[in-house]
């Protein structure tokens, strides 16, 4: 983590929709890559469920219904996949509640749940303050406060530390209440601490950790639940403990418990002496326990003064969110005046990112030419850039030529928050995650369409791209699919069994290619990519029965370009095909990648790039990137290269956050295309019957002369697959003219499962020139979850 001086806060100062109200008193959760809030008060409790978008900074309030609980405030709220479990909580003053509501988030719909009461005692009273905690399929409930007055304008306060399991249904629904037997010395009662549950990676016992709170004095203490033996302990910590405090927040991110805010005593008191009369105050500091060394690490301590505004100022009762690796506040009251009985909300918001991102995936092939590539990774969250970086083997010889040849470039300094964003308020979460996938498919030139007899897809893993490179070949054999080494050519489509439609259509019809499915399947139309490669002779393939795997690594390393990986929704798996004999006048040669300098392509915002030109290095420097709190160069003073056909490039990104550049992906490689080719088969289509299916496809919209056949391949179940699941075989089911064909159960009960992302059969089809095959189109015949025969 970064020093205290180091510390990078942000505050959102663009965004859209309607913002709430300040207050305090709510809480948050995440649903992927959105902050829903709900309750809380300021002049009224709030009974409004508000949902922000991280990557869109879109504020709506969603369209809820069913059984829409009152507001409340210091309530529980816990999120379960697309569950929210709302508990307790104040719903008017001195009045507090012990109900029990849920909304599948999924569709806005509230439900209140009665469970069952335990066996032994009675449920838990009404009560605020109390934390609420989620592990597994249980909830966990600790102290907070009653009311011991049934007037609710009497209050007489009740501090509890009772303890409560309560056990849920899967999906939807509770099962009921029960009382757990702990042992050890249970921790003293209070109301507004915090507790998270975390569990270390070499021991399978969760633990819950309770810290500080209020019991008439603010406390600083910390417990621990082990929730498999239910003993309480107080763990012996290392370094300096935070002040005492009440409504403040602790959120886990990776090993760490960050502590931020609250209420804490008032520099110059000495609360020993008189902890209930002394003056309190909020507070900005901040600090985090190691979970697994207990150590605490003070990052913002309360003598620090912020004069220039960079980070959230003094607030208790906010919320805090924790999105990937990065914290979100929001709100919370900033000071308590006596003598007004009034208080001051804040109406920030800020985020902090704890620890460099993670790496991205491989880069994916889209596109290729003769001379860029179309690239893209899957998107890491909550990161503000991306570099990407290339090398190859060829000398380094700078071009002339400007800055404008290299598009979509933009600066490292990237406020993700400022961006523009959809206003339209989505009808369900998945439309709400969609929103920002969707743009970036406008980007690249799609538009999306609803056909009439399917209903529009909300899986938020809709995104669909493709990925592909070529060979130049005899095509003679079948092939293997070398996923580790990301070798051969192909384009991906997923083809799926929801009930739903999405058509992403590109603008340049030469390399579009769709896939639809009757009988309530998917339909998806998906950019196709061409490249070229190198060649090398390949086994032949008499009939469906022979098989050819490449089981050395040199046969490998001789083959051909080595393209993409895994693209959210599409599994871009590399086929070795077999090549002709005929050599490009380049080819790549087998140094090592590391021997080579790795060259910036640039500095990008989003997940894709078109890469054409590449940055020299400047004489003895091993990168030119300067990125986290040194400054980003000036790419428009470099020199440049451009790519050349027929050659090898290799790839790596990283993604960019507020503390730095995160580790660099694996490496992929690419090639430039060779001319004359043929293009990959489109419009794949795929229709189910009870004994069959039919495959069908559209001839290459660039054939580059006549085509003389197709060839259709089915990744099929080998001994090989099973001890190594990432390589497919794949075994011909047709070679010919037509332009489809029949696929037999019986070639089906053959079929391989690939689990790499969403289980699917796959298929691969590619047409042959007379120079040669072409690109493949590989299509994913999604299955759903079972390992039912495909045609049941």
């Amino acid at each position: 983590m970064a020093a205290p001086s180091l510390l990078n806060w942000r505050r959102v100062s663009s965004f859209t929709g309607p913002v709430p109200r300040a207050r305090h008193g709510h809480r948050a959760v995440a649903i992927r890559e959105l902050m829903i809030i709900f309750g809380g008060g300021n002049e009224g409790i709030a009974d409004e469920l508000h949902v922000y978008n991280t990557v869109t900074n879109q504020w709506f309030l969603p369209a809820v219904r069913g059984d829409i609980p009152p507001g409340c405030a210091a309530h529980g709220f816990v999120c379960d996949g697309t569950r929210i479990l709302v508990f307790g909580g104040m719903v008017e003053y001195g009045r507090y509640s012990n109900e029990l509501y849920e909304l599948q988030a999924s569709r806005w719909l509230w439900k209140k749940v009665k469970p069952y009461p335990p066996s032994s005692g009675l449920p838990p009273c009404p009560r605020l303050g109390h934390s609420f905690s989620l592990y597994g399929n249980k909830c966990y409930l600790f102290g907070g406060l009653a009311n011991e007055s049934e007037d609710s304008n009497n209050n007489v306060p009740r501090y509890l530390n009772d303890f409560y399991e309560l056990e849920l249904q899967h999906g939807s629904g509770v099962v009921g209440w029960s009382i757990p037997v702990t042992k050890g010395i249970v921790p003293s009662p209070r109301e507004s601490h915090t507790a998270v549950i975390y569990c270390r990676r070499d021991s399978g016992s969760p633990k819950m950790y309770v810290f500080g709170g209020m019991c008439g004095a603010r406390l600083d203490d910390l417990w621990q639940l082990d929730l498999e033996t239910m003993s309480w302990s107080k763990p012996e910590t290392k370094g300096t403990v935070p002040l005492p405090r009440s409504l403040h927040t602790a959120s886990v991110i990776g090993n760490k418990m960050y502590i931020f805010g609250g209420w804490v005593p008032h520099k110059g008191e000495n609360i020993e002496t008189s902890p209930h009369d002394c003056e309190w105050r909020c507070t900005s500091s901040f600090s985090y326990l190691n979970l697994d060394t207990a150590e605490w690490t003070t990052l913002v301590s309360d003598s620090q003064e912020d004069k220039k505004n960079s980070r959230p100022r003094p607030r208790a009762g906010h919320c805090a969110v924790a999105i990937g690796t990065r914290l979100y506040f929001w709100s919370g009251r900033d000071g308590y005046k006596k003598a007004l009985n009034s208080q001051v909300c804040c109406k920030d918001l800020w985020y902090l990112d704890t620890e460099k991102p993670p790496a991205p995936s491989q880069v994916q092939l889209i596109k290729a030419t003769t001379n860029s590539f179309h690239v893209k990774w899957d998107e890491v969250p909550t990161v503000e850039g991306y570099l990407l970086q290339l090398n190859t083997d060829l000398p380094y010889q700078a071009v002339s030529s400007d800055s404008s040849a290299t598009p979509n470039m933009q600066g490292v300094r990237m406020d993700p928050h400022r961006q523009g964003s959809n206003s339209i308020i989505p009808n369900s979460i998945s439309d709400t995650m969609n929103s920002a996938k969707s743009e970036h498919t406008a980007m690249k030139g799609t538009s999306l369409k609803n056909k009439p007899e399917l209903k529009a897809s909300t899986d938020s893993n809709a995104t669909l791209h493709s990925s592909l490179a070529t060979n130049a070949s005899n095509h003679n054999s079948c092939v293997v699919d070398m996923l580790r080494k990301n070798e051969g050519p192909h384009t991906s489509v997923n083809i799926g069994v929801l009930s739903s439609c999405l058509d992403l259509r590109t603008v340049i019809p030469e390399t579009s290619v769709s896939s639809t499915v009757s009988n309530a399947q998917t339909m998806v139309t998906q950019q196709t990519i061409k490249t070229e490669s190198s060649s090398t002779n390949g086994a032949v393939v008499k009939d469906e029965t022979s098989l050819t795997t490449f089981s050395t690594k040199s046969e490998v390393d001789e083959t051909c370009a080595l393209p993409a990986t895994k693209i959210s929704r599409v599994e871009a798996h590399a086929a070795v095909m077999p090549f002709s004999k005929e050599t490009p006048s380049n080819p790549v040669a087998t140094m090592k990648a590391g021997e080579r300098q790795w060259c910036d392509v640039g500095i990008f915002k989003n997940n894709t790039a078109l890469v054409s030109q590449f940055y020299l290095l400047p004489k003895g420097k091993q990168s030119i990137s300067k990125i986290g709190n040194a400054d980003v160069p000036d790419y428009s003073l470099l020199k440049k290269q451009d790519l050349v056909p027929g050659t090898g490039y290799r790839f790596r990104v990283a993604a960019i956050n507020g503390c730095g550049i995160g580790p660099f992906s694996k490496i992929s490689e690419f090639k430039t295309c060779i001319p004359g080719f043929p293009g990959a088969p489109s419009a794949v289509r795929i229709s189910k019957n009870v004994e069959c299916i039919h495959l069908s496809w559209e001839p290459p919209t660039s054939p580059s002369g006549n085509i003389l056949e197709y060839s259709a391949y089915l990744a099929i179940r080998t001994a090989q697959i099973q001890d190594n699941p990432s390589q497919l075989v794949f075994m011909r089911i047709y070679c010919g003219l037509k332009t489809s064909c029949i696929v037999t159960a019986g070639q089906l009960a053959n079929a391989h499962i690939d689990y790499t992302s969403r289980p699917a059969i796959v298929f691969r089809i590619s047409a042959k020139n007379e120079k040669g095959y072409g690109p493949a189109t590989q299509v994913r015949w999604l299955q759903g979850n079972n390992k039912k025969a495909p045609l049941n």
